[in-house]
């Protein structure tokens, strides 16, 4: 069956590494920093000047002035440290954050990514989703599989408003972890239940399917 948010979030943090320097973008990417390894050091970092973020808070815990790039309230990690936005888009552009976790909309062959707007509705800025995709190397996508009305979002080519061109390698899905690589979408892992063909039927972009695919584990 397909992945829950919490499960996509649990399996994304099975790439986060000791040292990282990890930027998590506004939506379910979020959700990741609550499934940091025990043992594990590694700052989180947002967009608006927080180096060292926490897991969400609980009701003992939260504190309304201490929020993420989404306006969600965080705790902060012994170590952590304040800075101004601009800083901290300094850092990001400079190269200096190891992997960056992002939402979209849409993700093609190409490894383009669509996350910013959707035409004729109501957004609130592009945010720092073109810094984050231009200064890391490490990016991975998580997003469901297909939108609400069923449609793919891994396609052949990406129709909304590019946040970045050809900077995808990664994509992390509630059915599947896919790897973008030669114009096309590599089938690496799939979600515990979920067929093939059911991939294969949800995929718009060309996807390639070698030898058995085995399960992912959360």
């Amino acid at each position: 069956m397909a992945l829950l948010r919490e499960q996509m979030a649990q399996r994304v943090a099975k790439e986060l590494k000791d040292g990282y320097y990890v930027n998590l973008g506004i939506g379910i990417p979020t959700l990741v920093a609550n499934y940091v390894p025990e043992g594990m050091e590694l700052m989180l970092q947002s967009e608006n000047g927080l180096l060292g973020m926490g897991e969400f808070p609980t009701e003992e815990t939260i504190d309304a002035d201490l929020i993420n790039a989404g306006k969600q309230t965080v705790t902060a990690v012994k170590g952590a440290s304040f800075f101004s936005s601009a800083e901290s888009f300094a850092m990001i552009r400079g190269g200096h954050v190891d992997l960056t976790v992002l939402g979209a909309f849409e993700v093609d062959v190409n490894g383009s990514i669509a996350s910013w707007m959707v035409p004729g509705k109501l957004i609130k800025g592009m945010g720092g989703a073109m810094d984050l995709v231009a200064g890391a190397d490490n990016i991975i996508v998580m997003m469901t599989h297909a939108d609400k009305r069923g449609n793919s979002k891994l396609l052949p080519l990406c129709e909304l408003p590019l946040t970045g061109y050809g900077c995808i390698k990664r994509v992390i899905t509630d059915l599947a972890l896919l790897e973008i690589k030669d114009g096309a979408f590599h089938l690496i892992e799939r979600a515990s239940g979920v067929s093939i063909e059911e991939i294969q039927s949800k995929t718009a972009g060309k996807l390639v399917v070698e030898g058995d695919v085995p399960e992912m584990v959360i």
